[in-house]
């Protein structure tokens, strides 16, 4: 499988100036950017001092003062990575684990990489949407998961699970929880019944014994109605661009 590197900056037309750790400023610069360099949170977004690992590392996806889509830290010797769905990639994304209620405990985190597959970057091909984002919060020495935790990434783990969905709507500000039994749906793609899953929710992982083996996605970019979520499946291809993206 062929896989290609993004940088979310280098996607906008504007050229940029980089700065501190990771931050891109520019043209395409966006609230949240701002925010974790110091200036204030997005409206109606705030922070609060928590100690560490306090801190789910499932959170909302923000560009542009808003969030559009969830995520989740995957173990990394780094620390500093994070998996969505492809479709979900935009220019100007940060991360804010464990956000709820309006609140986003450990601050936004800018993404300063994207890895996506070539062949969702040629095609879509839903049984490839899956992304992994390079996150840094600039003057914060700590790596993500040192704060968070994070969930092992599950490769090849067939498609029955007991899984515990979550995800952000848009609507919301705060994340929709459901446990349930995946199944599969289709040759590379895995379907789960839970109620209440609209736009937003797309990245939310599914989780089995501290393992994430899919993210709201893939057929339909994750499903045309609330109640039935899908993923693409996780096999030799998710555990290749993980080894492009922690490389």
């Amino acid at each position: 499988m062929a896989i290609k590197v993004l940088r979310p900056a280098a996607l906008a037309a504007a050229a940029v100036l980089v700065l501190g750790t990771g931050l891109a400023v520019g043209a395409d610069t966006t609230a949240d950017d701002a925010y974790a360099a110091g200036s204030p949170a997005p409206a109606g977004t705030t922070v609060s001092a928590v100690p560490a690992k306090t801190v789910s590392p499932v959170g909302a996806l923000f560009a542009n003062g808003s969030h559009f889509c969830s995520a989740s830290v995957v173990h990394s010797d780094s620390g500093d990575l994070v998996l969505t769905a492809a479709h979900c990639v935009q220019d100007g994304m940060s991360f804010a684990p464990g956000y709820a209620g309006g609140a986003a405990p450990l601050g936004m985190w800018p993404v300063t990489k994207v890895t996506v597959a070539a062949g969702w970057t040629s095609s879509a091909d839903p049984d490839l949407d899956f992304a992994f984002l390079t996150v840094a919060q600039p003057g914060n020495p700590a790596s993500l998961e040192s704060l968070t935790g994070a969930n092992a990434l599950g490769v090849n783990r067939g498609f029955d699970h007991r899984i515990t969905l979550t995800g952000y709507p848009d609507t919301a500000d705060s994340a929709v929880v459901c446990d349930g039994t995946s199944t599969r749906s289709d040759t590379y793609q895995l379907r789960i019944a839970c109620p209440g899953f609209p736009d937003g929710t797309s990245g939310g992982p599914w989780v089995t014994g501290g393992e994430v083996v899919g993210v709201i996605g893939g057929y339909q970019l994750g499903g045309d109605t609330p109640d039935v979520s899908y993923s693409a499946y996780f096999d030799d291809d998710i555990a290749k661009l993980y080894a492009t993206a922690t490389g």
